[in-house]
């Protein structure tokens, strides 16, 4: 019988981190080519697009390093 054990906590966070801003990421991009009438006052910064390439980045650096982790 073989202790496998479990994965940090931030493994997870990685993953939903990446998936979250994978998503807004994908929502800022087709907010850039089908824009709405009512825009916000910093809509021309496109944060969308910004704040999900930020998340999805970092989420990914926290699965990478620790994929391969156990506890």
């Amino acid at each position: 019988m073989s202790d496998t054990g479990m994965k940090p906590i931030w493994y997870f966070v990685g993953l939903m981190l990446f998936t979250m801003g994978t998503l807004i990421f994908i929502a800022g991009i087709y907010g850039l080519v089908n824009p709405t009438e009512g825009t916000t006052v910093l809509a021309e910064t496109h944060p969308r697009v910004w704040w999900g390439a930020i998340m999805a980045a970092f989420g990914g650096l926290l699965y990478w390093k620790t994929r391969k982790q156990r506890v």
